[in-house]
């Protein structure tokens, strides 16, 4: 359909006002009034608030990068080092569309407080971890209210800001979740190095008390975002948890398999090949099951029927799945090469961290003033495809002028695009759809990216070693794997050093190399959008439909 397109809305959806060929029927419903929107110091202390929450879902993400090492540590082995990261991009990626449900049949406000101590809980779980196992569930719980937050918070600047201010304050919000997202290992390294690593878990129980606050007393539930009169027992059925468990457990195969085919089993053996068989047939039940449940799927097909989100929701895949590898494997990149602490390898990657804040604000900018969000789409996609490229070229001896340029320009193209699907979901969607595209867009950024760490940890892994049994096959597997970034040089010296360091340069160049296939890939899905003006106008509330 194109822009003057009829709108169709079903009497259990009541519609905002929506751009049609035809005169739009006021039936003095909540929904259908002219929505009031908070200014002034109220919306400010909100988008605080919600920057806040933001911030330390995205830093919980990639501040255990620096501080696995002091981890192992204490609890006396790698063995479950993979989980640490994993077991929060698997559920916080499994339940985005599951929340998204939550906030469209039960109050906004009541949900997202929920999320957050959710969030809050789990993280006082980590901190206090006896042992591995505790880590593990302690992030996954947390996960699961990190999902939440993060649905909740777009969601509610949705229904907070006017639709033209909408793409700036989300612009705010993604600043914060992308200067979190690599400012987290320096952060990690900081605390690891000077305090403890329990404390990049504790640190978000004072400043999640303070977003609980202020959200508890500035925020009121808009009549725009009154939940749909439905049964509990249909609310339920329509957070499609039998879909949750199915992609969780097709997750949980692929991640094991990954894991065991890094050493402990080959590729080719029964157990390994046993794994991707049931990932790929469990895979293909969840498929069949979210076209079987309909509007009750985490994933709802309807939605795909339109050009603009199917594209956007594989440039969100792209995009999570190129970016989060690059945030993790760069400071490696500084550890193992270098040589460096991990709080300098942090202090190293502060030309990404300023990069991609820079992007993402110039983004919103540009998309708000103007509507045209293809062009800065393509634009950031082609940027951070060339800037992974030359991420790739690093080596044992690449200069500061090179890392410090190479970040820059890898950041402000993903940066720029990082926001971008989010602002067009919103922006082209019926406002009953607001928390639900919302949802499934976070859903596909962050399941790309959990896929995509396990593939990208498995192949370095794998690769190393494999340079390294070329270079020198008389150094043990067994020592390498067991050997973190920053121990390198305390374990082997000489000659094997070097080879070492080769194999690790090897290793990070297949890591660049999935990086940058990701984002291409990316760019080559954005072609296909639509070549529609993002309607802003104060007067619609559901923008185009493409």
């Amino acid at each position: 359909m194109g822009l003057d397109s009829m709108v169709e809305v079903t009497a259990s959806e009541p519609s905002s006002i929506i751009e049609t060929k035809g005169e739009h029927v006021n039936d003095g419903s909540p929904k259908d009034r002219e929505p009031v929107y908070p200014k002034g110091f109220q919306l400010t202390i909100i988008a605080i608030a919600l920057a806040l929450a933001l911030f330390l879902i995205a830093l919980d993400m990639t501040i255990i990068a620096t501080a696995i090492p002091k981890i192992t540590d204490e609890f006396q082995g790698l063995d479950k080092v993979g989980w640490y990261s994993s077991a929060f991009f698997v559920t916080i990626g499994s339940f985005q569309s599951c929340w998204g449900k939550i906030y469209k049949h039960f109050p906004l406000k009541f949900s997202f407080l929920t999320a957050i101590l959710i969030f809050e809980i789990g993280s006082a779980i980590c901190g206090a971890a006896p042992n591995s196992n505790a880590l593990i569930v302690g992030r996954a719980i947390a996960g699961l209210g990190a999902a939440g937050v993060s649905a909740g918070s777009y969601t509610i600047i949705a229904y907070s800001a006017s639709p033209e201010k909408r793409p700036l304050l989300a612009g705010v919000l993604g600043i914060s979740y992308g200067f979190a997202n690599v400012l987290g290992p320096l952060i990690g390294g900081i605390f690891s190095d000077k305090v403890s690593w329990r404390w990049c878990f504790y640190i978000n129980l004072p400043v999640g008390a303070v977003s609980i606050a202020i959200i508890l007393f500035f925020f009121h539930d808009p009549p725009e975002s009154k939940p749909e009169a439905v049964t509990l027992r249909e609310k339920i059925l329509q957070m499609d948890l039998l879909g949750v468990a199915l992609l969780i457990a097709a997750t949980v195969c692929f991640i094991l398999a990954t894991q065991y085919g890094q050493g402990q089993y080959s590729w080719g053996s029964a157990k390994v090949v046993g794994l991707i068989v049931g990932f790929v047939a469990i895979l293909a039940l969840w498929v069949a099951n979210e076209w079987f449940m309909s509007e009750r799927a985490m994933v709802v097909p309807r939605i795909f029927k339109r050009r603009t989100n199917m594209v956007m929701a594989g440039v969100a895949t792209a995009i999570g799945g190129s970016f989060f590898p690059v945030v993790y494997y760069v400071p490696i990149y500084f550890q193992s090469i270098d040589g460096t602490t991990p709080i300098m390898s942090g202090v190293r990657n502060l030309p990404m961290v300023i990069a991609v804040t820079f992007g993402i604000f110039i983004a919103g900018g540009v998309i708000s003033k103007t509507g045209r969000y293809q062009y800065v789409l393509l634009f950031s996609l082609g940027l951070a495809t060339v800037g992974a490229g030359l991420l790739y070229t690093f080596d044992l001896h690449t200069s500061a002028g090179k890392w410090i340029g190479y970040q820059i320009l890898s950041g402000v193209g993903w940066g720029l695009a990082y926001q971008i699907p989010l602002i067009v979901g919103q922006g082209s969607c019926a406002p009953t759809d607001m928390a639900l595209i919302t949802a499934t867009l976070l859903f596909f950024q962050s399941y790309g990216a959990a896929i995509l760490m396990s593939g990208v940890q498995a192949a370095f892994v794998n690769q190393m070693i494999f340079k390294i049994m070329q270079l020198d096959p008389t150094i043990s597997k067994t020592l390498l794997v067991l050997t973190g970034a920053t121990d390198i040089y305390r374990v082997f010296h000489g000659d094997q050093l070097q080879v070492v360091l080769v194999g690790y340069m090897h290793g990070l160049r297949v890591v660049y190399a999935i990086a940058i296939a990701t984002i291409g890939v990316g760019f080559l899905i954005a072609l296909g959008q639509p070549w529609k003006k993002l309607n802003q106008s104060a007067e619609v509330k559901a923008a185009i439909v493409a």
